[in-house]
């Protein structure tokens, strides 16, 4: 091809460069992984440089914490101790009191709390979409929540994601509610949170947000006058306009990192510990904040956020209307396109000191517009796929017309040596530098170890019989995991949380797990005999074990406490499957993802020597799909 001829590129150099630039607007269209995750990265650079500012004072949370857990139990709390936070609470008039717990299962005291909740009038409770299950009939309360849609011309182009399947609260909680939402996460695949959807299709209804509903009742506007505009956004009344993307979406503006938001620990409020203004005329959202209970989100602005922190994020920022608007993929694609080819015609035309001058120049602009633009108003105008154009551009035409003499390689050299090192020169010459960013996602085997009863049995003895059995317990079970190169990950309490995989890679971390186990629950049978012996009382373990894609990596609070840690469903329900063992008095689960990793690492021996039974499908609270586990023992 006459293109490829080298003669014919370095007399029309310029040729290459649109090649190059209809080359990066494809990798734009497609949304190429690593330049689209690169430039989310840069939004999230933005917004912890330029938007970050102190929220008003219309907020509270009240968190169920470490300190509320050690001094009234483990989570879930009874359904009275609930209904006696909101008794509490409203005795301080809030305008609105939210929930960011589902209420989907029965318990003992439902009337209880269902009174209270019927008392306040003014009790918000949120609902999870499913898109992989499908019911006979839509939820009669949930579609009384629904939202009026005005046909865009055409019909609705853009429809946000929708199911057919709900999981609400019990019917006894629907009745008394004062709205329900969605609190549907939708993650970007890097796993960070950076949007609301503000609304979710259901059948054939829009239901919107938890934070949309709360936003609207704190701003007095009646639910008939809020309208969905598919594909641009959502009228509350006559003259509030919300933007959202084609998808119903809106831009998270976070005010600020884990905590910005005034956090009351729940047992004060149980305890009615409460400064009234700190609740009167706010809206107060009731939601879980210890690390423990693993409600817990990558955002922008902090590697750790409780959800319902992020919820508070989203209502303030549709109370004080404080938008952000990502540039449409027309307007990007337009400056890619410019650039792309402004820059092929002058830099194939000028000297090289000159293109060098007019390429910084042009990353300059690009980069104080776009600052410019988010931080006065409110408008992203991404910039990694301009600046890849215009320095692709450069990159190339300058080595193209240079590249075939020593002299000229030199010069080139010489020119980007003004800005960047020689070893950043040769390595974009040769390729496109490759940035890693943020925390790691791998698939891990994590296990979740917790001693039964041990509430009770610390109430019986001295508190420092309870440290010397703890640390006794906690060595030796250490010594296990240590031995099959597990990462003690945390002590919490009582418990004990290790997974494999990271930060050293083994492809049988499932079995490594597994195999650590097994060696708790022996080790654990020659404390007993040894403990008997001294007259100590008798202790016993449950085991959870899972396998799954995890975020991992160092989480925390730079320059003051930082740790290296695991987030995601799927640690969630390691978790959760450890809290099983009660129920089937095992001492050991494992899900069905760990038990098909293990089949295919472990050593047949040792798949000779335990004993794996399936207990069946458990629904796990959290999981839109029921979850096979089995018990593991020797044989």
């Amino acid at each position: 091809m006459k293109l490829l001829n080298s003669k014919y590129l370095l007399e029309k150099p310029y040729l290459l460069g649109f090649v190059l630039t209809v080359i990066i607007s494809l990798l734009f269209l497609y949304k190429f992984p690593f330049f689209y995750t690169l430039e989310l990265k840069n939004y999230d650079l933005f917004l912890k440089f330029f938007k970050l500012t102190k929220p008003p004072n219309n907020i509270v949370i009240v968190g169920i914490d470490d300190k509320s857990l050690e001094k009234v139990g483990r989570w879930p709390w009874s359904r009275d101790k609930l209904a006696k936070i909101v008794d509490n609470l409203i005795k301080y008039n809030p305008v609105a009191i939210v929930f960011d717990i589902i209420l989907s299962e029965p318990g003992k005291n439902d009337k209880v709390l269902a009174e209270s909740i019927d008392n306040a009038g003014n009790v918000f409770l949120p609902i999870i979409v499913y898109f992989n299950k499908k019911d006979k009939a839509p939820n009669p309360y949930v579609i009384d929540y629904a939202l009026k849609v005005i046909e865009p011309p055409g019909g609705v182009k853009y429809l946000p994601p929708s199911g057919k399947s709900v999981l609400a609260p019990l019917k006894i909680f629907c009745e008394v509610a004062a709205g329900l939402g969605t609190i549907n996460i939708f993650p970007d695949k890097d796993g960070v949170v950076r949007w609301e959807s503000l609304y979710i299709g259901y059948f054939n209804y829009f239901i919107p947000s938890m934070s949309l509903e709360v936003a609207a009742w704190y701003l007095g506007i009646p639910w008939d006058m809020i309208q969905v505009l598919p594909g641009k956004g959502i009228f509350l009344g006559k003259r509030y306009f919300v933007p959202t993307d084609r998808y119903g979406r809106f831009l998270i503006p976070y005010y600020g990192p884990t905590g910005t938001f005034k956090t009351i620990s729940a047992v004060d409020v149980l305890k009615n510990r409460i400064n009234p203004k700190e609740i009167q005329g706010k809206i107060v959202l009731i939601g879980a904040t210890a690390v423990g209970i693993y409600d817990l989100r990558v955002t922008p602005v902090s590697p750790v956020m409780p959800g319902v922190e992020k919820h508070a994020n989203v209502i303030e920022a549709l109370i004080q209307k404080r938008f952000l608007n990502w540039a449409s993929d027309y307007v990007t694609l337009g400056l890619i396109l410019a650039l792309g080819i402004i820059s092929s015609l002058l830099f194939n035309k000028l000297k090289a000191g000159t293109c060098s001058f007019i390429y910084l120049l042009e990353i300059i602009l690009i980069v104080v517009a776009s600052i410019y633009l988010f931080s006065k108003q409110n408008y992203f105008l991404p910039i990694v796929y301009p600046i890849l154009t215009t320095s692709s551009v450069f990159l190339t035409l300058i080595t193209l017309k240079y590249g075939y003499s020593e002299k000229q390689s030199r010069e080139i050299k010489r020119i980007f040596s003004n800005y960047v090192t020689e070893k950043v020169v040769d390595q974009l010459v040769k390729n496109p530098s490759m940035v890693k960013l943020g925390g790691e996602r791998k698939e891990l085997s994590i296990l979740f170890s917790d001693i039964r009863g041990f509430t009770s049995l610390s109430e019986k003895l001295k508190p420092e019989e309870v440290v010397e059995l703890l640390n006794e317990y906690f060595k030796e079970m250490t010594e296990v995991i240590f031995n099959w190169e597990g990462t003690l990950d945390k002590f919490v309490g009582d418990a004990i949380m290790v997974f494999w995989g990271a930060p050293i890679a083994q492809e049988d971390h499932a079995y490594r797990a597994v195999a650590c186990a097994v060696d708790m629950i022996k080790k654990l049978k020659a404390l007993r005999e040894k403990w008997q012996k001294e007259g100590k009382p008798f202790l016993n373990i449950g085991v959870g074990i899972n396998t799954g894609e995890v975020l991992v990596g160092n989480i925390g609070v730079e320059g003051r406490k930082m740790d290296y840690t695991v987030i995601g469903d799927h640690v969630n329900l390691a978790s959760r499957l450890e809290g099983l063992n009660k129920q089937y008095a095992t001492n050991i689960i494992i899900s069905e993802f760990t038990l098909e990793k293990l089949k295919r690492t472990a050593p047949k021996e040792f798949l000779d020597k335990i004993k794996i039974e399936s207990l069946g499908k458990v629904k796990v609270k959290g999981k839109e799909k029921a979850v096979e586990i089995f018990k593991v023992e020797l044989k």
